[in-house]
């Protein structure tokens, strides 16, 4: 090696520190600032809502601006106190522990609840992460029953957990007996833990059952989602796919997706089954295909397109809301990236989700502070066919986007 091209390489070995080093004081200031920001207009939240009741969970805003709460036994309640866990983790502080378990032990009764699949998100976001981050031993009787309880939604003649109870479709004509719902993957996640605790292989199996069954009857040839699969109750057969929150059966609806996204990436945490991996990547790639370019999708991919048709009594026929974004659907995808990219050795993955989550930062997402009633990221859409939650925050959008911060800043950590 000659003199010059030793001098060359000298630079070059001295500049790759610096620039690593201004990297990590980039990801450091962003984390810090978004967690500041996190932990004001939470304060502003709780001053608002008060102590918990049961009944004023935080969920979105209502069209006048205020703060439209809800009871325990919606889907939503575990988001608010799983949020508040992560403030916790983030800033280490026992303010936002306090805050979290008060409103964690708020959703106890909830142990025994049977009335639909929703006991994941209920109870895993809550009590899941308050056994993660200050462990009890009645968290985990708790989690164990509330796995019970779940688990009396399966049928071994569908090999699925039953999702809602009866209902009809949109078309007014089409009865649900047995629907099951893409979301339903990331209930999950507490049948596993409760496996893992007790040494009962049942949850696991039920788990494992879902998650096959999804993988065989939810997917399209080219991996965009059904949002529902109806089944004969007495053969377990196929009746129905359909969607019901998304804009037509045969669309890809983005938060649908973000669920089988995130859903099978966590099961292959928990089994290392290579098909599920698989399914994750492949369900991944067709959603970032079709992006736009500040990755935050649309409500729907296919909404207005030829070939795509709202019907019946869907308000989506009226008001399809071809222009409206679902930042909720971003922060599922961009949480789970964080992890399917070191699972899927991509780190493209991790590099779409960096950029996702400065994108939900941004002012065009992120609320300002005292405004959104509180919740932290705008633009959301909860169902539009349902004419509900349209443009609005979500408290579950909220939730996803400080789990991708947290991911971000263990990530931050091994750098």
């Amino acid at each position: 090696m000659n003199l010059r091209s030793f001098k060359s390489l000298f630079l070059v070995l001295a500049v790759i520190p610096l620039v690593t080093a201004c990297q990590n004081k980039e990801k450091e200031n962003f984390i810090k600032e978004n967690t500041e920001f996190a932990t004001a207009q939470t304060d502003k939240m709780l001053q608002s809502v008060g102590q918990p009741t049961g009944k004023n969970y935080p969920r979105t805003m209502k069209n006048n601006g205020e703060l439209a709460v809800t009871g325990m036994y919606d889907w939503t309640p575990g988001f608010f106190p799983g949020s508040l866990w992560y403030l916790y983790e983030l800033t280490g502080e026992t303010k936002w522990k306090d805050e979290a378990e008060k409103w964690t032990t708020s959703l106890e009764p909830l142990k025994t609840f049977t009335g639909h699949h929703d006991l994941g998100f209920m109870m895993y976001c809550s009590y899941g992460n308050a056994e993660r981050l200050s462990p009890k031993p009645e968290y985990k009787d708790i989690l164990i029953e509330s796995a019970n309880s779940l688990s009396t939604r399966y049928s071994d003649k569908t090999k699925t957990i039953k999702s809602w109870n009866y209902r009809k479709n949109w078309n007014d004509t089409t009865e649900w007996y047995y629907p099951v719902i893409i979301d339903n993957m990331m209930n999950l996640e507490m049948l596993f833990y409760a496996s893992k605790i007790t040494g009962d292989k049942k949850y696991y199996d039920i788990a494992v059952n879902h998650s096959e069954s999804t993988l065989k009857y939810h997917f399209r040839e080219d991996f965009t989602t059904y949002h529902v699969v109806n089944y004969d109750t007495i053969t377990g057969k196929v009746l129905d796919q359909a969607t019901c929150q998304g804009y037509s059966d045969n669309s890809m609806w983005s938060r649908g997706q973000a669920w089988a996204i995130y859903g099978f990436t966590m099961v292959y945490r928990e089994t290392k089954d290579q098909k599920f991996l698989d399914a994750a990547i492949k369900a991944t790639n067709v959603y970032l295909k079709y992006l736009p370019e500040d990755l935050v999708p649309l409500w729907d991919f296919n909404v207005g397109q030829e070939g795509y048709t709202a019907v019946g009594k869907s308000y989506a026929v009226e008001f399809p809301g071809k222009d409206l974004r679902d930042a909720s659907a971003a922060a599922i995808v961009c949480s789970a990236l964080f992890e399917l990219a070191e699972y899927a050795n991509n780190q493209s993955y991790t590099d779409y989700a960096i950029k996702m989550l400065h994108s939900l930062a941004s002012p065009a997402y992120r609320a300002p502070l005292g405004a959104n009633a509180d919740f932290l990221l705008m633009h959301s859409v909860g169902s539009i066919p349902h004419k509900s939650e349209i443009d609005k925050p979500l408290v579950y959008a909220d939730y996803y986007f400080l789990e991708a911060l947290v991911r971000y800043k263990n990530l931050n950590k091994k750098s």
